[in-house]
């Protein structure tokens, strides 16, 4: 239990400490303009109490991530608690904090208008294709979740409550942010506070021993086929960094009062998902006593993390308390699917250049969305969700990269804490690529570790290029 509770503290100092210091590097200004105030609509861009958009936008980033790929990527061994650790500090929470930052600056812009503003318009016209996909991805694999978990709880057919989240979702996509996701949100944040808070006084007083960090070495039962890197970087995500989390942002970004809400908004919400899948990873090992009962009992079921779930909630909180906990697991997916949809809208309004102050406009923007994401919703799951952890690391190396810009056109001597990310991201993500049977296939081999450097040799160089210039010629911050 050491291991864990070395990085849980350090998961909470890392708020004080090292968000404090990216305030500095951001030049956080209390008194500076804000989108909510010179660009105040009453639809999208309307000022909220600090507390509700910090639980707005924790739980628009923590879906299933936090918890079902905390889950696999215990199956590594405690080296997942480094991952979630370090990760979620240098690389998701600066992620999160300074795209957050970006985004505010350019008055809520969405994520595909900073990524061309900072790298470039054929890294926008990527970026205007790429993101919407996986925002419809998300929403898709958040419709067939929750409905998933809500079938076995209440035993109501899967397609009644496939048809109720479609219309929440319709509804909360195209009503003012305060309508219905700023009221209905505090409710989800219960249940999902519930479900965190009762699973750590399990570990504290369930009598449960949590394995310890001893070395770096792979436990997963196929660890000949899924290495650490880039494989167990790429399972658990959310609580570690997600490109996807940089795409919630600007919707916040547009609710925020005043820049010095940008460390507990942007910062805060990553390092409290850090801590959940910290203690997913942590229960999942303790539970079935170790990392080859994890492994043996996701065997049993295909890997299906919903039933490793359920099996932990129901043995250590009983009846009533693990059906709290699933209703915090429902209302994560939940949360996250509804503000995908949202911020798609948003992404293509922007692109196009359509106001969204009008309700017909807003929903010229959103039937056609939703009509490509409830037919991507009947797709295979396992397909869907394999091909969505791969593109959602593969967008944070571009907002990895945008943030690298924007610190070099500020001129800052402390460039290296987003370029470092970049290229340890932009090196898992292409690896993966030549690893993967889902993309090359060569399998676990040293050809294909030499061609992932080679592509990222390559990747960096062309980036640093587009940068340096950029900023010699004056460009924009």
């Amino acid at each position: 239990m050491i291991t864990f509770f070395i990085c849980l503290v350090a998961l909470v100092a890392a708020y004080f400490l090292y968000g404090r210091f990216l305030e500095r590097v951001a030049n956080i200004d209390s008194k500076a303009k804000v989108p909510s105030e010179t660009s105040y609509d009453g639809v999208d861009y309307i000022p909220l109490p600090r507390w509700r958009v910090f639980l707005i936008q924790l739980l628009n980033i923590a879906g299933t991530g936090p918890i079902f790929g905390a889950i696999l990527g215990a199956c590594y061994g405690p080296v997942a608690f480094l991952w979630i650790t370090l990760g979620g500090i240098f690389m998701g929470a600066m992620h999160d904090f300074l795209s957050g930052v970006i985004s505010l600056r350019n008055n809520g812009q969405s994520l595909p208008e900073t990524i061309g503003k900072y790298l470039g318009s054929g890294t926008r016209r990527l970026a205007i294709t790429f993101t919407p996909v996986i925002m419809l991805l998300v929403g898709a694999v958040f419709i067939v979740t929750p409905s998933n978990i809500l079938t076995e709880m209440t035993g109501l057919p899967y397609t009644v409550w496939l048809v109720i989240i479609i219309v929440y979702y319709f509804i909360a996509t195209i009503l003012p942010v305060d309508k219905i996701i700023a009221r209905v949100y505090p409710i989800f944040g219960a249940a999902l506070i519930f479900m965190v808070v009762s699973l750590f006084g399990v570990l504290l007083f369930g009598g449960y021993e949590i394995p310890e960090l001893t070395s770096v070495e792979n436990m997963h039962a196929k660890s000949d086929t899924l290495p650490i890197i880039p494989t167990l970087c790429i399972s658990i995500a959310c609580g570690a960094i997600s490109g996807f989390h940089a795409t919630q942002s600007p919707l916040m970004a547009r609710c925020i009062k005043n820049e010095r809400e940008c460390r507990s908004v942007f910062f805060g919400a990553m390092i409290t998902e850090s801590i959940i899948a910290l203690i997913w990873a942590a229960i999942a090992m303790a539970f079935f006593g170790g990392v080859e009962g994890l492994n043996g009992a996701l065997g049993e079921v295909n890997g299906d993390a919903g039933s490793v779930v359920s099996q932990i909630t129901s043995t250590t909180l009983g009846i009533v308390g693990s059906i709290l906990a699933l209703l915090g697991l429902v209302a994560a997916p939940i949360t996250s699917g509804d503000t995908a949809f949202r911020s798609a809208r948003l992404i293509i309004a922007d692109t196009l250049h359509i106001d969204q102050r009008s309700v017909a406009k807003r929903l010229m923007v959103s039937i056609p969305l939703f009509a490509i994401g409830i037919s991507i919703a009947f797709i295979d799951f396992d397909v869907i969700w394999r091909y969505f952890a791969w593109a959602n690391q593969t967008l944070a190396v571009f907002v990895l990269w945008m943030i690298t810009s924007w610190l070099y056109r500020r001129r800052s001597r402390f460039s290296f804490i987003a370029l470092i990310p970049a290229l340890f991201m932009t090196y898992v993500c292409v690896s993966f690529v030549f690893i993967s049977e889902q993309f090359v296939g060569l399998g676990v081999c040293d050809a294909a570790y030499v061609y992932g450097g080679a592509a990222t040799a390559i990747i960096a160089g062309l980036a640093m290029i587009k940068i340096r210039r950029d900023v010699r010629h004056g460009a924009e911050i």
